[in-house]
């Protein structure tokens, strides 16, 4: 995936200790710190991100989702949608982190079912 590296990978790896651990990818989300809580006010309906949950995951992500945006790829592209929506840079910036958590935690799914087929 473009914005990780070798050492965000081990850091994602050693941190999750594997993914068979949650049950969903909301779960995941959760456990990373991206998954959205709701900051309304009256007629302003904002989410924002918990304060909870693995800092260095959620640090990781951060890295991932900065390097997606200043690089043409999909992230940048569903980046800049949000902000045709009218979301704000730390909106976006939330919305595209907890789309990148729910990326890694599918591949880390599929990695995991391969191997678990492979060694069968």
């Amino acid at each position: 995936m473009h914005g990780i590296g070798d050492l965000l990978a081990a850091k994602i790896l050693a941190r999750t200790a594997g993914v068979t651990q949650f049950r969903s990818a909301a779960a995941f989300a959760s456990y990373c710190g991206v998954a959205p809580l709701e900051a309304s006010s009256s007629d302003v309906k904002r989410h924002r991100l918990s304060r909870a949950g693995d800092r260095q995951l959620n640090s990781a992500l951060h890295i991932m989702a900065i390097t997606q945006i200043r690089r043409p790829t999909q992230g940048q592209a569903y980046y800049q949608r949000k902000r045709a929506e009218g979301k704000r840079h730390k909106e976006a910036l939330r919305c595209l982190k907890r789309r990148l958590c729910d990326v890694v935690y599918r591949t880390m799914s599929r990695d995991t079912d391969t191997s678990l087929l492979a060694a069968a």
